[in-house]
């Protein structure tokens, strides 16, 4: 260890121990394991000396190649950025000590202000040190890489204060991540262990559990690295995405070069049908993905409706997606999808989801779905000010849509929520009117441009609605939004 560390390791984690950020016992971790450690490392802010000390610990794991095992030294970062938030005074004192630039990534956006994902001054390319506190899959040091991906800002290493073993490291690694570590689980054990702060037994039964719970690296499908490609083209999407749905739409984005949906919020059939398609949609139509819909508010709904809407579909290219927003029990939601008066499997390619239910509603409306080769969007977060979909809710739905590839689709969100290409993220919510992203609709509605969208928080499709089918000129309405989603699409390429 350098000798610019002012105590040594042996002493910092015995500190650790004294404060208890770490304990031994039996607790329920968020994913409802019974583990034997717990790590509770938001207790070092209390104690500022002990904050420095794991501050200078980190910067020299990240800096010494010889350091626990380290993959190598470090050169040319031009800052770093700690994983919210329980490293963010980690980052915080690096920051000042060594008078490197930090940056900031929010795990979820405001509704107010600049509404960026990561804050501070930074230039694309340059490359960023990623700081965590503990890492065990090591997805959110992957959430922090993707997030500061999608502006352009690279990072090839992360450091961390303990590594739990459970395999973390190794799906850094393939994600072109190397991980140092200041100490390993294996070290801290025996350092307790060796002072007689535990037994043996413990330190046996912790081994135990660790080795019994080790994760796979399969859900990483995306190497994140300086010289792979930041994003792939819509074509690259199609011929890779594992979805028959999802492959079609991404092909149907790449013929069309567009990644506009049309909301046709229309409250009777004959709006739909002998005012706004009749008239437009031989012209709109070439310039949409997607036309979504919210049958529920069509007053004059009639099995017709479905049969033309099918038509249109077909004639232009374009998928029909029902935005139905299905939030019950399963057997209710499986009624609601398959029968009813709208039987809406029966005419539309896409659904989405809320996962408050739990995953029986996923399994009650893929039983309906997949046979029919139907898909489904889950709802990870949504564009109306103070929502209450928190960032714990938006990781369910994630880990919720990986066990579902079968039949979910991607998500409705305001921001990227996964680095998986099998999964489409659509964003409501569009305009290209600057001033309704300060003032919003009046009823919570929250608006984002195109380019914020699709470019600096990388989401896929852009909805747009009253600013396509209220517009003066919805035809030339549509050429703008499609033109300006596709130059933002352009330009990540």
């Amino acid at each position: 260890m350098s000798s610019k560390a002012k105590i040594s390791l042996e002493a910092l984690i015995l500190q650790l121990f004294e404060i208890e950020a770490v304990k031994f016992g039996s607790f329920t971790l968020k994913s409802g394991i019974e583990s034997p450690v717990y790590f509770d490392l938001r207790l070092i802010v209390s104690y500022p000396h002990l904050m420095k000390q794991v501050s200078e610990h980190l910067w020299l794991a990240s800096q010494d190649g010889e350091m626990h095992g380290s993959p190598g030294h470090i050169t040319s970062i031009s800052s770093v950025c700690g994983v919210p938030y329980t490293a963010l005074p980690f980052a915080t004192c690096i920051s000042t000590d060594h008078n490197i630039p930090m940056l900031i990534r929010r795990k979820e956006a405001k509704d107010y202000g600049t509404k960026k994902m990561v804050e501070g001054n930074f230039k694309e390319g340059e490359l960023c040190l990623v700081i965590e506190d503990v890492v065990t899959s090591g997805s959110s040091v992957l959430e922090t890489v993707q997030t500061l991906s999608s502006v352009g800002v690279h990072v090839t290493d992360a450091v961390v204060l303990l590594d739990r073993e459970q395999g973390g490291k190794k799906r850094l690694k393939e994600a072109g991540i190397n991980l140092h570590s200041v100490c390993t689980m294996s070290k801290l054990l025996e350092i307790l262990e060796t002072a007689a702060k535990i037994s043996h037994h413990v330190a046996q039964s912790v081994k135990t559990f660790i080795a019994a719970n080790i994760f796979s690296s399969e859900p990483c499908n995306v190497r994140i690295s300086l010289s792979d490609k930041k994003v792939l083209s819509y074509l690259e999407r199609a011929q890779s995405s594992s979805h028959s749905l999802t492959k079609r739409l991404f092909q149907i984005m790449a013929d069309k070069k567009t990644n506009l949906a049309l909301s046709a919020d229309v409250t009777t059939s004959k709006e739909v049908f002998e005012v706004l398609f009749p008239k437009l949609i031989d012209q709109v139509g070439p310039h949409i993905c997607i036309l979504k819909t919210h049958v529920d508010i069509i007053e004059d709904f009639s099995p017709d409706f479905s049969q033309k809407l099918k038509s249109l579909a077909k004639k232009h290219n374009f998928l029909i997606f029902e935005d139905r927003k299905f939030a019950d029990i399963g057997n209710t939601v499986k009624h609601q999808y398959a029968g009813g008066l709208y039987k809406i499997c029966q005419w539309s390619h896409m659904i989405n989801a809320h996962i408050l239910p739990g995953p029986g509603i996923i399994k009650a409306l893929k039983q309906v779905g997949c046979p029919l080769s139907r898909g489904c969007l889950l709802i990870a977060e949504m564009s109306s000010k103070d929502n209450l979909l928190s960032y714990d809710y938006k990781q369910a739905t994630v880990k919720l849509a990986e066990a579902n590839r079968d039949f979910v689709l991607g998500f409705i969100c305001t921001s990227k929520v996964t680095n998986d290409p099998n999964f489409v993220h659509m964003t409501p919510g569009v305009t290209l009117d600057k001033a309704n992203c300060s003032n919003g609709d009046g009823l919570g509605q929250q608006y984002l441009t195109p380019r914020q969208v699709i470019s600096e928080r990388g989401c896929d499709v852009i909805i747009v609605g009253r600013g396509i089918v209220k517009a003066n000129n919805p035809l030339e309405a549509a050429q703008q939004y499609q033109q300006t989603g596709y130059n933002a699409h352009l330009q990540l390429l």
